[in-house]
């Protein structure tokens, strides 16, 4: 759901280095998101990764 800032408010983010990271604030601009894992079987948060980041 976007508001008028233009951000997702589903999605919370806090890295700035996104392109599609809200400049206002620590959300995300996107309608969502692709998380994905990067280990056969995702058992902590580090085995998993936003795939939607794009280096600002």
């Amino acid at each position: 759901m976007k508001n008028n800032h233009g951000h997702n408010d589903s999605i919370a983010c806090t890295v700035a280095e996104c392109k599609f990271h809200c400049k206002d604030d620590d959300y995300c601009t996107l309608a969502k998101i692709q998380v994905a894992k990067h280990e056969p079987v995702a058992s902590t948060v580090e085995c998993t990764d936003c795939n939607s980041f794009e280096k600002r």
